[in-house]
């Protein structure tokens, strides 16, 4: 398995704040609900730890979270889905889990609905860069 089979990842001109921001208002555009955000340099930096910048944003969509929690209860540990904006090598990307994964572990979980999930996830991404 390559990382391509499992994390969409795109690069944008933005700078990193601007990026964050940008992941938040198409996860709001999109009627998701943000859960939370970490910045993990930030609290990596409180314990002695230098990293580059990282964000972790956490959202949901209700209907696609019921619709998979009603086929598998352990669905709970992929979720809620995530968003990370990060600087590599200068450069800041934005990345997600492709969601299709689920579906090789959850056999519950047909493709096409973790597909229609992941659509949506490119498509805040996408949005955002």
């Amino acid at each position: 398995m390559e990382i391509e089979d499992f994390t969409y990842i795109v690069e944008t001109e933005k700078s990193f704040d601007e990026a964050v921001v940008s992941v938040l208002k198409a996860v709001e555009s999109q009627g998701w609900t943000l859960f939370n955000v970490y910045d993990i340099k930030e609290r990596l930096a409180a314990k002695g730890f230098k990293q580059e910048p990282l964000k972790i944003i956490e959202i949901c969509s209700g209907k696609y979270a019921n619709n998979f929690l009603n086929k598998n209860r352990l669905v709970s540990l992929c979720m809620p889905c995530k968003i990370n904006v990060f600087e590599e090598n200068r450069k800041v990307k934005i990345a997600g889990m492709k969601p299709t994964i689920m579906s090789e572990f959850f056999k519950e979980i047909r493709k096409d609905e973790a597909e229609e999930v992941e659509n949506a996830i490119k498509e805040i991404i996408n949005n955002s860069k």
